[in-house]
């Protein structure tokens, strides 16, 4: 049963609603810093942290949650309440933490002093306590899952399974991995060309349909330490998602498209170019591309590397088949033409257009 909660994030997104949901159902809330305050400019009541430790926050905030108060209540398991209340320190049986945006702040380039000072220390360590302690306490890393939280404590008489306890500790137990390697990252780009240990950490973008046989399954991840152009960041203009196979033969096209100064155009069939040429108009040069092997040009995919023209548009409009169109863009009369193919899809990729 959910009777207090430990709520202390930077993000405050959706918190009044949970906030009010909890309060409602009775859930003691102990909060600190700015969620203690904005907790309690909506009317919502809350104890401070501090009240808790009997400790003020000290070094302007960098020294808050790290006490016995706070971690002992999260990770005593249940065999162990007992020796807690011996204690005097009562249990949490939530702890809901969102860290500092910490990569948000090294791609704006902040100096390194504002970097450091958004590596979250007290936020990390309440996170894996709580996620250790998964059997006995509920622990959220995300505004995204406070509506799951919310239906697994109306349907389970106000408490959350085990299964789901531990779905959420498997989430934080990534969360921090990929926060940690990011300020690694950080770190290492300003010391050694090369890590001792290089631990690489992707976000899931979305599920696809299937793998490369369709019994198989994928999903595509982003690398968030990649600023350049990547397919994990492109949009789907038009048409039905992308499979697996078109990803892969995208990320070919991709790799051509890239290299050319002039204007350029490839149709790619299972990974390989069965067409490429250069010309002094993209229409010239796609047009080029197609008669290399007309016939291969059936269900393929095709690369350009200037904004799509409606004289492009009517060439590639007129090829039978085509899977997928890569461009940087595509102007409004192109892509109003283009779209009357409904099963056609087609990609913006921004940041691969050349000069």
């Amino acid at each position: 049963m959910i009777k207090r909660a430990l709520i202390s994030v930077y993000d405050k997104k959706y918190l009044d609603k949970l906030a009010d949901f909890l309060a409602k159902r009775g859930v003691e809330i102990v909060s600190s810093g700015g969620t203690y305050d904005f907790l309690n400019k909506i009317g919502i009541s809350v104890k401070k942290v501090s009240d808790i430790t009997g400790s003020a926050e000290i070094l302007n905030g960098r020294v808050k949650t790290l006490h016995p108060a706070i971690h002992a209540g999260i990770l005593a398991r249940t065999d162990q309440l007992e020796q807690l209340e011996e204690s005097g320190i009562e249990p949490f049986d939530l702890v809901v933490v969102n860290l500092y945006p910490f990569e948000q702040m090294v791609a704006s380039n902040a100096g390194t002093d504002e970097v450091l000072e958004n590596i979250d220390i007290g936020g990390p360590a309440m996170l894996r306590a709580a996620a250790k302690n998964y059997p006995r306490v509920t622990v959220i890393c995300s505004p995204d899952y406070y509506d799951i939280l919310v239906e697994q404590v109306e349907k389970n008489d106000g408490d959350t399974t085990i299964e789901f306890r531990k779905e959420m500790a498997e989430k934080v137990f990534a969360h921090t991995t990929a926060y940690d390697n990011a300020i690694a990252s950080f770190l290492t780009e300003r010391g050694e060309q090369f890590a001792e240990h290089l631990t690489l950490s992707f976000e899931k973008r979305k599920l696809l349909r299937y793998g490369e046989n369709p019994h198989q399954q994928a999903a595509l991840y982003l690398d968030p330490a990649y600023k350049l152009s990547s397919l994990a960041r492109a949009r789907v203009l038009s048409g039905k998602e992308l499979s697996f196979n078109n990803l892969w033969d995208l990320e070919a096209t991709m790799q051509m498209v890239g290299d050319f100064d002039e204007p350029f155009a490839v149709v790619v069939k299972h990974t390989n170019p069965c067409g490429a040429a250069v010309g002094r108009t993209l229409a010239e040069a796609y047009g080029k591309a197609f008669e290399s092997d007309p016939l291969s040009a059936f269900g393929s995919i095709i690369g350009l590397n200037r904004v799509v023209d409606i004289k492009t548009a009517e060439l590639i409009h007129k090829t039978r088949f085509v899977e997928c169109v890569l461009a940087p863009d595509f102007s409004s009369e192109s892509l109003e033409l283009m779209k009357k193919k409904k099963q056609r899809e087609r990609l913006c990729k921004h940041g691969i257009q050349s000069n």
